[in-house]
């Protein structure tokens, strides 16, 4: 492939957004989508619960998802964004059904079949739909497949988005790293879609999968692209505390015990083997309850008991956990789960409408990496692949007009660099890991004003030391992951109060008067400021 290459809409990210977007979007236009890794190596993949819709028209209503949405978001979700979510997200979802997605279905008293819905935490009815454990997979597997078998978007794998070029206040496309070659390529593109996924690789402990490292809200951002709700990271209760003669494991993802587990039965215990808070409770309170327990007893894990579901249903619900946790030598049908939280969604991100569009002409975003307003300071469980699904396709929509009325601008410029790379592996590898533990250790669960800060003090020596133009896909990584933590911790210390994810021991209670507003900020003059 040549070093230019033109599109009509580019598409940066593979997963439930990006391919969401890119099955529209080629019904008229040229689509070109990058991805980071091969394609299918992505978040969505990753997905074990499932992905919440009223599909049950009876026992549920679009109505009860939209207030459970809202209950979760604790007073910061658009409400707009959030009805755009629950209606359009029961079409779209029939739509991947109607794609070939096997979600999992249980037989009726009648003698026929239903979908089996789930229940997980802070919903009032069972919307869950599931394929086994590893739902992700499965819708993944069916956008993906659609797309091929349609043959309308060009798909290069292994590029890695550089920079987006902008001029003017537009968009015009985006330069990228062939992982492969070294080489620079420049996409042009009349219309640009960010679908990058999230942040969470820039803490010590999360779920997320390594190539998490806040890529495309790092590009938005140093374009002129406003970015909100930067303080609100969402930690899982839940994830796989690593087993002594497993030390090989330590420097994978922690593995996540889904959400479902506890909608199925399981519940928690602490040291003591009692049970200390109701498991369905919203993430943030099911989090510090199990941070309170494990700074009580002094361990670093509370525990997790499948005993209350039946072995066969175990095994069938569950496979992935049952098989993984069973080759770190554990059996889940009867041996206690340790479990402690860990970083796994990010609730801010790049600032956009319900259509996707951002402050930049010709750039959208979707998926994790955007900020519809959806989930306000705290996700609802499984409202994740269906904001994927419904705004990465809304974006696609978008897009079209923008494309048709649109007259094509070439890059005028962008500067290439033919040098080598500056750091070694080991030595990327290193400052990524003071950025992941300044930013659990300061900018986690529990933070202050004296943790914040300390975490940022970290954040600018590291700043200090890779003052230099990344070349590598390593030196870029390293680069977006210190930007976005830098934003995370900074934002943080701007909400003087305790909201949703966003805990601080200095303020511990939510104050609705002077910090019921999202805080908005653009790099202006190679500076952090507030917009709003």
């Amino acid at each position: 492939m040549e070093n230019n290459h033109t599109c009509d809409l580019l598409i940066v990210g593979g997963g439930i957004a990006g391919l969401s977007a890119a099955l529209e979007a080629s019904k008229y236009g040229k689509v070109t989508l990058l991805t980071k890794g091969k394609i299918g190596e992505t978040a969505t993949e990753k997905a074990q619960g499932g992905i919440a819709a009223a599909i049950d028209q009876v026992s549920d209503s679009t109505e009860f998802h939209f207030e459970d949405t809202l209950a979760a978001g604790a007073g910061l979700c658009d409400e707009k964004a959030v009805r755009v979510l629950v209606t359009e997200g029961v079409g779209r979802v029939k739509e991947l059904i109607a794609l070939g997605a096997q979600f999992d279905k249980a037989e009726t008293e009648a003698g026929g079949t239903r979908y089996a819905l789930n229940l997980e935490g802070a919903h009032r009815r069972r919307r869950i739909l599931h394929a086994g454990d590893e739902t992700g997979a499965e819708i993944e597997k069916t956008l993906g497949r659609r797309v091929a078998a349609e043959g309308k978007v060009a798909i290069h794998q292994r590029m890695m988005g550089i920079d987006l070029l902008a001029e003017n206040g537009r968009c015009l496309g985006a330069a990228a790293l062939n992982q492969q070659t070294g080489e620079t390529r420049i996409y042009s593109a009349k219309a640009t879609l960010l679908a990058t996924g999230g942040v969470c690789q820039a803490y010590l402990y999360t779920t997320n999968p390594p190539f998490a490292t806040g890529d495309g809200v790092a590009m938005a951002y140093r374009a002129g692209a406003e970015v909100t709700d930067m303080e609100f990271v969402q930690f899982h209760p839940t994830s796989l505390v690593q087993l002594k003669g497993f030390e090989d494991l330590i420097a994978l993802p922690q593995f996540l015990i889904s959400e479902a587990v506890r909608g199925e039965g399981g519940v928690l215990l602490n040291e003591k083997g009692e049970r200390f808070i109701h498991e369905l409770a919203p993430r943030d309170v099911v989090t510090r309850a199990i941070v309170e327990e494990m700074e009580k007893s002094g361990s670093d894990h509370v525990y997790l008991s499948l005993r209350a579901i039946a072995p066969d249903k175990v095994k069938h619900r569950f496979p992935m956990i049952y098989q993984t946790c069973l080759e770190r030598g554990l059996d889940i049908t009867k041996d206690n789960i340790p479990v402690a939280p860990a970083a796994h969604y990010f609730m801010g991100g790049i600032m956009t409408d319900s259509d996707g569009k951002t402050n930049i002409g010709g750039l959208y975003a979707a998926g994790e990496c955007a900020s519809t307003g959806v989930h306000g300071a705290n996700r609802l469980a499984s409202n994740s692949l269906l904001e994927g699904l419904v705004f990465g396709h809304r974006a696609a929509v978008a897009a079209k007009y923008e494309i048709q009325n649109t007259k094509y601008e070439g890059i005028t410029k962008f500067e290439t660099t033919n040098s080598k790379p500056r750091l070694k592996d080991f030595e990327a590898q290193r400052f990524k890991l003071v950025i992941k533990s300044a930013m659990w250790n300061g900018t986690g669960i529990i933070r202050s004003q004296e943790s914040l800060e300390d975490a940022l003090n970290k954040l600018v020596k590291v700043e200090k030391q890779i003052d230099f133009a990344p070349v590598s896909a390593d030196e870029l990584e390293l680069r977006n992951m210190l930007l976005v933590a830098k934003l995370i911790a900074r934002s943080a210390l701007g909400r003087q109060e305790s909201r949703g994810a966003h805990y601080r021991t200095d303020y511990p209670r939510k104050d609705d008067a002077n910090w019921q507003r999202h805080l908005v900020y653009k790099m202006t003059n190679g500076e952090f400021r507030m917009t709003n």
